[in-house]
């Protein structure tokens, strides 16, 4: 067994310390918007900067879940998280497996999927291309553009790759196609790689306000990220979610409304990321060496 020195423990020591502070200055500014959020009219009033609210009130989060716009755009994010993640892990399982069989053509379309990881097209081709799809103001314009994204797709076929061929072969000889054999054999095999990808495909999803911006032009289509950006960069709580209209008598703060509304699109992956991270680091491993 190899001794441990002076010189390891220090290295380790300053690994923890150096860890331990950024921990804490990505930890601050989040607890910081929370603290904010909770924080009572009163309270943010007097206060120049708030990290123990004195009265946590749910004044904020009420008012922005009483904004049909608000708890629509919930849902629209939702829809596109779901739908999205499906069509991504679809689309992109099944055209990695078709670049891991040794079919003919194979080499000239992996190397027209490596030339898009160098150069896109760019927002405005992109643009063309959504319009002449008929797919403006349309949710699809949020999933079927990025259906796959080729960096996920090399690496899930070098997955693919790493899959001994007997267990195909053996499936031919019992009379499977090759629907089949993906289906019954490779997809069952892939659980933690499809599991790792769906995390990766679901955060962008969520997090995505762009295309929402660029595509949706009916501002009761717009997901959570754009209604965010309306409140929070633009400024525009009171009009985003309605213009007081069935909301709260006295609103809140607009700055404790603009915490709440980043606490409520920040949660549901911070939530769901923890069951998921298993599954993640084993994943993410599978495809980075062949053996």
């Amino acid at each position: 067994m190899h001794k441990r020195t002076l010189g390891n423990y220090a290295i380790d020591g300053i690994n923890v310390v150096l860890l331990a502070l950024i921990a804490i200055v990505m930890i601050i500014p989040f607890w910081y918007v929370l603290a904010v959020s909770f924080a009572s009219y009163k309270e943010f009033l007097e206060s120049e900067i708030i990290w123990f609210p004195r009265e946590w009130v749910l004044s904020a989060y009420d008012y922005i879940f009483a904004s049909s716009s608000f708890v629509r755009s919930v849902g629209v994010t939702s829809y596109v998280t779901v739908m999205g993640t499906l069509v991504n892990l679809a689309f992109t399982s099944t055209f990695a497996y078709s670049l891991a069989r040794p079919v003919f053509g194979q080499r000239p379309v992996l190397l027209l999927v490596l030339f898009t990881l160098l150069f896109s097209a760019g927002m405005i081709p992109s643009y063309l291309v959504v319009k002449e799809l008929g797919l403006i103001d349309s949710l699809w314009s949020l999933i079927l553009p990025v259906a796959i994204s080729p960096f996920n797709l090399i690496v899930m076929r070098q997955f693919f790759l790493s899959i001994p061929a007997e267990l195909h072969e053996a499936a031919v000889i019992d009379g499977a196609n090759e629907i089949q054999s993906f289906i019954k054999i490779i997809l069952p095999l892939s659980k933690p790689s499809m599991a790792a990808f769906a995390l990766f495909y679901a955060v962008a999803h969520w997090n995505n306000y762009f295309t929402g911006i660029l595509y949706l032009n009916s501002p009761e289509k717009w997901p959570i990220q754009v209604i965010l950006r309306q409140i929070v960069v633009v400024g525009e709580a009171q009009n985003t979610l309605g213009g007081g209209q069935n909301l709260l008598e006295h609103a809140p703060p607009a700055e404790t409304i603009q915490m709440a509304a980043i606490i409520v699109a920040t949660a549901p992956i911070l939530i769901v990321y923890p069951f998921l991270q298993k599954h993640f680091a084993k994943g993410v491993m599978l495809g980075s060496v062949k053996g």
